[in-house]
């Protein structure tokens, strides 16, 4: 037996009081995703803890049943995505580069979001790589727009906090170590290298030509970076050997791809179009045709982009067009007893109000040959409450994936040195 586990990522929202206090989804047509619910098992599930809001790499990798502690770092994941080689002492920091106006000493963020020739940001990007304080080097490498991943080779911690503040009208911020970290005198040297940069960057980037001629223009110039979310490899054990599972990511974004790649899973990387409706479509059938894995998540960024817009009811009509390529897996996938078909995402993102992502907790529903059904009938954060799944959290999802498999192994057994949660496990055949 198979899974098929099916991420709508930031599907979750609050309650929108144009819609009577429901939600997106509640409020939606969803027929095909209703009807996977009533075939299955439902529940509600939450990465951490309810309340909590989670970006979507940390939820995806407790998904995959990966401790919060081992996460290697956003900038780490993004820059295994872009195909940026990374050795194991690296520190990848995600960068932009944008226009701050100097105020009381230190600097302010007015204009993050700055639309500039690539050709103009290249040359600007290359005043400022590589750079280099003592034994510590870093490289920039341009990722898109105005943004990028920066490089510490040397040495350095990624147990550091960011300088961007990401909302305009708040100062830039000095790098600071994080408390707790196990190397405070490598966190603290690395903190006071980011700051220097920070310093020498905005100093050369005020004086290049591209900028003196974008303030000619009457234009910002771009005279600052930004920094946050380093990350630094982490040991961890892969996918098949943790689950027992062979795996497969269909994905378009580069940071589920940096996180497949990480975890040891191979990726099959497919594109977004304007259409989410088909996009989804194809990875379904992708999806269902790799029968050589145990274990497919398919991705759709979709939910969240038009949550993003904070637009209820274009994340309303983006869910139907998804149910609609869901109405494939209705007719194909679920009627095959040798799938399991799992349907959640990974946290809400509120369509309205300030928050980036919100700490609501997610519908789920398992589908198969071993599932209890329930008497919910339809799939949204509210009914899916009353399931027989409950509320689950964290590496639950993927107890009960295998539970449901028919591959979970009685707690106490041992057939290999290491307690895994599968069974067989590898074990050592007794020869004479």
């Amino acid at each position: 037996m198979r899974t098929i586990l099916i991420i709508l990522d930031g599907l979750g929202d609050k309650g929108i009081a144009e819609f009577n206090h429901m939600t997106p989804l509640q409020v939606a047509c969803t027929p095909h995703m209703d009807t996977i619910a009533r075939y299955g098992c439902n529940g509600l599930y939450h990465s951490t803890h309810t309340g909590i809001a989670m970006p979507s790499e940390m939820a995806h990798f407790i998904i995959f049943g990966y401790e919060l502690e081992n996460f290697p770092g956003r900038g780490y994941i993004e820059g295994l995505g872009h195909g940026i080689p990374l050795g194991k002492k690296d520190v990848a920091v995600l960068g932009r580069i944008f226009y701050a106006e100097p105020h009381k000493g230190g600097f302010i963020l007015r204009q993050e979001k700055m639309k500039v020739d690539p050709a103009h940001f290249e040359k600007i990007s290359g005043e400022i790589s590589p750079f280099q304080r003592g034994d510590l080097t870093m490289e920039f490498h341009p990722t898109g727009g105005i943004g990028g991943i920066f490089v510490i080779h040397g040495g350095a911690s990624a147990d550091i906090t960011d300088s961007n503040p990401i909302t305009e009208g708040r100062p830039i911020m000095a790098v600071q170590p994080i408390q707790n970290t196990s190397s405070p005198l490598l966190a603290d040297k690395t903190a006071r290298f980011l700051n220097d940069f920070s310093i020498w960057s905005h100093e050369a980037l005020s004086i290049h030509p591209v900028n003196l001629q974008r303030v000619r223009e009457g234009l910002n110039p771009l005279n600052m970076v930004g920094l946050q979310r380093a990350g630094q490899w982490k040991g961890i054990s892969p996918f098949a050997e943790k689950w027992g599972l062979k795996g497969l990511g269909i994905t378009s974004g580069v940071l589920y791809h940096g996180l497949c790649s990480h975890l040891g899973m191979d990726i099959r990387k497919v594109q977004d179009t304007e259409d989410c409706e088909e996009d989804l479509l194809e990875r379904l059938r992708i999806a269902y045709e790799a029968k050589e894995y145990d274990f497919v998540y398919v991705h759709t960024k979709a939910p969240d982009e038009a949550a993003h817009k904070k637009d209820p009811n274009l994340k309303r009509k983006t869910i139907e067009a998804l149910d609609r390529a869901l109405g494939w897996a209705v007719r194909t996938i679920l009627p095959d007893e040798d799938v399991l078909l799992v349907i959640t995402s990974d946290h809400s993102t509120a369509s309205t109000g300030t928050m980036i992502h919100s700490g609501e907790n997610v519908p789920v529903t398992m589908a198969g040959k071993y599932t209890r059904r329930d008497h919910v009938s339809s799939f949204n954060e509210i009914d899916c409450a009353m399931g027989n799944l409950g509320y689950m959290k964290g590496h639950e999802i993927m107890f009960m994936i295998l539970n449901l498999m028919d591959k979970g192994k009685l707690k106490g057994l041992m057939d290999s040195p290491v307690d895994q949660p599968y069974s067989p496990g590898p074990f050592k055949k007794l020869e004479r």
